[in-house]
């Protein structure tokens, strides 16, 4: 039997129940009692460990079968989880995920995974895993090795690499310090403060607290974002008393990967050699714990949609150039389906009307389906950031809650692919430095346990996602000071800026308020990043923050649709296209009802005032003016929960339209995402509503 036609098929169906598996571990960890989750984890494990056996995968088959020994122990009451075993079968879906990671790259999936074996072993055993045991006070520390190469992260990674590609040096650094030297932390310090003058470190290793605490032997490694000539950047540390050695290396796109591969492999073998070197110490029994223990309240919880279980899709693989293909040959027969509508209006031909009208409801059918073909939920991105907020709550201490609506929402596959990391950084850097320590919290008057809110939903032919947190806000003289000392803004631009384009600062390249530094965030590398990759798509993101109160980070995408729903509406001798979907509802305003407020007009609506928005006023239609009617046709919009009433001259109706760009030979017109040729010849604009209201 040829198993390479069974590969794609093991590679799909194993990452869907990886991801099942960390999301039902997640929901478990919530309710360690729930019995009926753990079976649903063992059915997944189960059923993944026979798969990996036939495809004769061994290495993967064995670790699933050690996490089904653990699990089948819970299922049967044996064992009450407890926070230790959650963090051993939580390394073990991540070795699981590298495991698979490999195969889909054309290798064995073979890793090194005793460490791991052998906590589970210890587990079902009735002892706590060794390397979640407390280090012995007489133990000696282990010995530095010099020269390792530095593991990172997938964020960290593709950091360095969109860096390189902008044009940025990317430098792998080593510092020796000398072995006379009395105060090694300081020395440290003090590369680390020249370095932050002319650049960003993205990781060092050993990691910052352990070097701030003279954790380390006598070298220092890091990755390093400069502009800076690499020569004379050696020179400078060298400069600093009692540096022994440096070595500074500029790393390209291959150089950089191979020292990524380099940093995972040294840590596999710098956990089998700490794996092969414990100390036999006694390890506090952890057999037989009753259903009276106490449940471990996990550090950081989540809330992921309930998923049910169905038959598997059945899927095929195509080109997306192909369905764009498609998407522009339904495009055109859109226009010309509208065109027939109107011509058989005219003549009035029964048998023509009826053709007409069936082939316009074959038509929409089709319609809806080529529309769909290139959608995929946001889900596939979300789904994978409640197992990193838990892991990152628990690094820094802190309790936290992620709750995520609207992960049904539809992006195009296109943007889909490239949006996770941007989202990564944006949650890191909310649960980071928005989210305060549960003693700060406390004292603030806020609960002990923040909330991190990830929302998705449309509005007009945009998808708007949202990273909004309940911490400490963004408090405008603060940012202000770290961006004049950075040379960012002067004291003269500082003093005329408003707090929206504050807030844009964060974006800038190398701004941090942090004032702590750590491996999460704090180096100032990642929000300008963010920033050039959304907008790389087509897209914006806002900042919205209350001191205090919290912080949200609004990421506007396009949809990437070219057909849409639209209401189009006339304003003089011209036409326009709002989408329906940014629509609330149309309405007629008398001249009497409009107030002014502030020097701005508002107007009534459902008990709330909204701002009354002129069109023909910001695009200057020289035929039409609201100010001449004693009543005026208005169209209220929303952006989320935020609302605004355009007014404009007459409605015209419904309709389909093809949505067109305006071409790379015409500016970026405020206000309008495109044009559409209506079924008479005519083109008519087509609004961006989202522009309207801030």
């Amino acid at each position: 039997m040829d198993m390479n036609q069974y590969l794609s098929m093991f590679i799909d169906e194993s990452n869907d129940h990886l991801q099942s598996l960390n999301e039902n571990m997640l929901l478990l960890e919530q309710t360690p009692n729930d019995l009926s989750i753990v079976q649903i984890i063992f059915r997944s494990a189960h059923t993944l460990k026979g798969m990996a056996a036939t495809m004769g995968f061994e290495d993967l088959a064995s670790l699933t079968h050690q996490m089904e020994n653990v699990l089948d122990l819970v299922r049967n009451e044996k064992l009450v989880m407890q926070d230790f075993i959650f963090d051993t079968l939580f390394k073990g879906l991540d070795a699981l995920e590298a495991m698979v990671e490999d195969i889909t790259q054309g290798g064995e999936g073979k890793a090194d995974v005793s460490a791991i074996v052998a906590d589970l072993q210890a587990i079902v055993r009735g002892e706590a895993p060794s390397t979640g045991s407390a280090k012995s006070a007489g133990s000696a520390p282990a010995k530095q090795e010099t020269n390792t190469a530095i593991q990172l992260d997938e964020f960290q990674y593709s950091v360095l690499q969109q860096s390189i590609g902008e044009g940025h040096r990317v430098l792998y650094i080593d510092v020796a310090i000398r072995d006379d030297c009395q105060l090694k932390a300081v020395r440290a310090y003090m590369v680390f403060d020249l370095l932050e003058k002319s650049g960003e470190v993205i990781k060092s290793h050993p990691t910052v607290q352990d070097i701030e605490q003279e954790k380390f032997e006598k070298s220092f490694s890091l990755y390093y974002i400069t502009q800076k000539d690499p020569a004379e950047l050696k020179q400078q540390i060298l400069n600093v008393s009692e540096i022994d050695q440096a070595s500074v290396v500029e790393l390209d796109h291959e150089s950089l990967q191979q020292m990524a591969e380099m940093g995972a492999a040294s840590a596999q073998s710098a956990a089998a050699v700490a794996e092969e070197t414990k100390p036999d110490t006694a390890a506090p029994a952890a057999a037989a714990p009753t259903a009276e223990s106490k449940d471990n309240k996990p550090a950081a919880a989540a809330k992921p949609a309930a998923k049910t279980g169905g038959a598997p899709a059945r899927t095929i693989r195509v080109d997306i150039e192909r369905l764009d293909v498609l998407m522009n040959l339904f495009s055109e027969l859109l226009i010309d389906r509208v065109r027939l509508e109107q011509l058989a209006s005219e003549v009035q031909n029964h048998a023509l009307t009826e053709t007409v009208e069936h082939m316009s409801r074959v038509s929409s059918d089709l319609q809806n389906i080529v529309l769909k073909l290139r959608m995929v939920p946001v889900d596939t991105v979300f789904s994978r950031f409640p197992r990193m907020v838990r892991d990152l709550a628990k690094s820094l201490d802190k309790k936290l809650e992620l709750v995520i609506t609207g992960a049904e929402t539809e992006l195009d596959r296109t943007v889909i692919d490239e949006i996770g990391d941007p989202l990564v950084h944006l949650l890191r850097n909310a649960v980071d430095h928005g989210i305060e320590s549960p003693q700060d919290r406390v004292a603030a008057g806020k609960p002990e346990t923040g909330t991190v809110h990830l929302r998705a939903f449309h509005s007009g032919n945009h998808v708007f996602i949202e990273i909004e947190e309940d911490g400490r806000g963004i408090y405008r003289d603060n940012v202000l000071k770290s961006a004049l000392k950075k040379g960012i803004v002067t004291e003269e631009e500082a003093k005329g800026m408003s707090d929206e384009q504050v807030h844009q600062l964060l974006f800038a390249p190398g701004f941090s308020t942090a004032e702590k530094i750590s491996d999460v965030s704090g180096r100032g590398v990642g929000l300008d990043v963010v920033k050039a990759k959304i907008t790389s798509l087509g897209g914006q993101v806002t900042i919205y923050s209350t001191p205090g109160k919290g912080t949200n980070f609004s990421v506007q995408l396009p949809l990437t649709l070219s057909i849409i729903a639209a209401m189009l509406v006339k304003m003089g001798s011209e036409k326009y296209a709002i989408p329906l979907s940014s629509i609330v509802e149309t309405g007629i305003v008398k001249k009497e009802q409009i107030r002014q407020v502030h020097g701005n007009k508002m107007v009534d609506f459902r008990g709330s005032m909204i701002p009354l928005i002129s069109l023909s006023r910001i695009f200057e239609v020289p035929d039409f003016n609201e100010e001449d009617e004693s009543e005026t046709e208005i169209i209220v919009i929303h952006k989320g929960d935020r609302l605004a009433a355009l007014t404009v001259d007459e409605f015209i109706g419904q309709n389909e339209i093809v949505l067109k760009n305006l071409g790379k030979y015409l500016p970026q017109i405020k206000g309008i995402s495109g044009a559409t040729i209506l079924g008479d010849g005519q083109v008519a604009l087509i609004l961006d509503p989202n522009v309207f209201i801030k």
